[in-house]
C-alpha cells in the first residue's frame, strides 16, 4: 500500500457506518476493531452480523470495552445485529469475511480428494476443494449483493473471503452496479521478498520495508504475476536472475526436510521456478501457486511436495484451533489484555481513501475494465489501483506473455463457468469446470465419483442447486 499525499490532520473526522457480514469471527473482526481504534480521523458505528449471533455480540462487547480505553482513538460504537438487513441498512461500507463450518465442509474438501490420489496444499481457490467452496459461496454472495442493493446500494463492499475471485465476481453478477473490491495478502508477501532482494543487490538499500517496493501485478487472485519491481525508482526486478542462481537448485529440499516446520511455511521455490520457466515472478505464496498447474502436486504421497519447500495442510490443522474462543473469554474477563498492534491490513486505509482523507495505491480484485487487456472483460482480475474519494481506479497492468496467459485463462474460464453454474443451480455445468481443473488428473469416471462424493457430503450447503436433476449425481 502506498500513500499518495500527506495525511490529513485529525481534526477532519469522518463519520461512517460499517456493516460487517461475518462479524462473529475471531480473526478479521478483531483486526478491524484493532485498526479502527487506532485511526484518529474516522468515527461512527460498526454493525456486526453473523449467523452465530452470540459470537457477534461478544465481539461487540469486547470492541466497546476497547473503545472506552484511553489509548483508543475515534468515537466508535459497535453493535451486534440479528438480521443482516438491519446490519447493512444505510451502511457506507460493508465488509465480508465468512466461512462455513470447517468440520462439515473444508475437511471434506481436503480429505476426500486425497482418497482419489489428488493432493491440495490449500484447497480454497482451485482444485476440487476450490470448486466446492465456490459452489457453496456463490448463493451466499448473491444474498449479500441483493441485501446491499436493497439496503445500501451506494456502499463500498470489501471482500476478504476465499475463493476471492468467485466471491467478488458473484457480487457483481447479482448486482452489476455494486461497488466492490476484494483484498488479499499474497502480493504483500511478494513485496517482502522483493524488499529482501533489494537489500542484497541495490546500493544503499537498507531496512527496506515491503510497502516501499512498487510492483506491477496482474493475473487472478492467488495466481498473480509481477513483471516490474522498483525501490525508490530503482529497478529491483533486474536482480531476480542473480537471486535465482543463489537459490538453485530448485527444487532444493527432500521429502521429510520440512517435517518440523509450520504447515504454512514458504520458501518461494515455486515462485522462482515459475520465474525461471516464464520470466515473470509468481506473486503469491507457493502453496497457492502450486495448485494452479498440474506438475507441482503430481505426487504419490504427502511428503513429496516438500521438495518444493512447502507442506500439505492437513484437515486437522484447519479444525484444531480452539484458541480463538478461549482468548475471547480471557479478553472479556480481563484475564488477558488486548494489545493494539500494527496489523498491516488495509481496509481502514481504504475507507479513509474513499472518504477523501488520503488517497492510496494498492492491489485489488476488481472486474476487468481493460486493466488486463488480454483477459476477458468483466472477469475479476487482480491489479494495482488508485483509491480516492472518487472511487477505485484500476491501473493498466499490460498483457501477460502468451504461455502465462493460457494458464491464467484456464483459471478465469473455470471461475466464469462456476459463476454460471452457481446462478443456474446447475451441478452438471459445475462438473465441467471440475473436470477442467488442472489438479483433477484422474479418469473422468473417477472424477465424477469424487465430485458426487463431495456433493453428497456437503449437500446441506448446496441446497440452491438441482440435486435431484443433476445427471452427474446419478448412479
Amino acid at each position: 500500500m502506498h500513500r499518495l499525499e500527506e495525511r490529513v490532520p485529525s481534526q477532519s473526522r469522518s463519520s461512517v457506518k460499517i456493516g460487517y457480514v461475518g462479524g462473529g469471527s475471531h480473526g478479521w473482526a478483531h483486526t478491524l476493531v484493532n485498526d479502527l481504534l487506532q485511526c484518529d480521523d474516522l468515527a461512527g458505528t460498526v454493525s456486526l452480523y453473523d449467523v452465530d449471533y452470540d459470537a457477534a455480540e461478544r465481539n461487540a462487547r469486547l470492541a466497546n470495552s476497547l473503545a472506552d480505553r484511553p489509548d483508543a482513538n475515534g468515537a466508535w460504537t459497535f453493535e451486534a445485529r440479528r438480521d443482516v438487513d438491519d446490519a447493512l441498512a444505510d451502511a457506507d461500507y460493508v465488509i465480508c469475511s465468512i466461512q462455513d463450518p470447517v468440520e462439515e465442509t473444508f475437511v471434506h474438501d481436503i480429505d476426500v480428494p486425497q482418497e482419489y490420489g489428488i493432493y491440495q496444499t490449500v484447497a480454497d481457490t482451485v482444485g476440487p476443494g476450490g470448486v466446492l467452496r465456490s459452489l457453496r459461496a456463490i448463493p451466499q454472495y448473491r444474498e449479500i449483493a441483493a441485501t446491499v442493493r436493497e439496503q445500501c446500494p451506494d456502499a463500498w463492499v470489501v471482500n476478504y473471503t476465499n475463493p476471492m475471485t468467485v466471491c467478488t465476481r458473484a457480487l457483481y453478477e447479482e448486482f452489476p452496479d455494486i461497488n466492490a473490491i476484494g483484498l488479499c495478502h499474497e502480493v504483500f508477501e511478494t513485496q517482502r521478498l522483493l524488499a529482501d532482494v533489494a537489500e542484497r543487490y541495490v546500493d544503499a538499500a537498507e531496512d527496506v520495508a515491503a510497502d516501499e517496493i512498487e510492483v506491477n501485478v496482474k493475473g487472478v487472485n492467488h495466481f498473480t504475476w509481477v513483471d516490474e519491481a522498483y525501490w525508490n525508482g530503482r529497478d529491483v526486478f533486474q536482480y531476480l536472475d542473480r537471486e535465482l542462481e543463489e537459490r538453485k537448485p530448485i527444487p532444493g529440499f527432500e521429502p521429510g526436510d520440512l517435517d518440523g516446520e509450520s504447515y504454512w511455511t514458504n520458501h518461494h521455490q515455486t515462485a522462482f521456478d515459475l520465474y525461471d520457466r516464464f520470466g515473470l515472478l509468481g506473486a503469491a505464496g507457493d502453496r497457492h501457486l502450486a495448485e494452479f498447474v498440474p506438475w507441482y502436486l503430481d505426487i504419490d504421497e504427502p511428503r513429496e511436495i516438500q521438495r518444493w519447500g512447502i507442506r500439505l495442510t492437513p484437515s486437522s490443522a484447519r479444525t484444531g484451533d480452539d484458541e480463538g474462543p478461549a482468548k475471547m473469554e480471557r479478553y472479556l474477563s480481563g484475564d488477558e489484555a488486548f494489545e493494539f498492534t500494527e496489523s498491516g491490513e488495509e481496509v481502514v486505509d481504504i475507507v479513509r481513501a474513499l472518504e477523501g482523507l488520503e488517497p492510496i495505491k494498492t492491489h485489488v480484485n476488481h472486474p476487468n475494465r481493460g486493466q488486463t487487456p488480454d483477459l476477458p472483460t468483466g472477469a475479476v482480475v487482480e491489479t494495482n489501483a488508485v483509491i480516492t474519494g472518487g472511487g477505485v481506479a484500476p491501473i493498466t497492468a499490460g498483457d501477460l506473455p502468451r504461455e502465462v496467459r493460457s494458464m491464467v485463462l484456464t483459471a478465469v474460464n473455470n471461475q466464469e463457468t462456476l459463476i454460471e453454474a452457481g446462478f443456474a443451480g446447475d451441478l452438471d455445468l459445475a462438473f465441467r469446470a471440475f473436470l477442467n481443473d488442472p489438479l483433477v488428473t484422474v479418469q473422468r469416471d473417477e472424477a465424477r465419483d469424487l465430485f458426487a462424493d463431495l456433493v453428497d457430503l456437503e449437500r446441506d450447503y448446496l441446497r440452491d442447486y438441482d440435486l435431484e436433476g443433476a445427471a452427474v449425481l446419478e448412479d
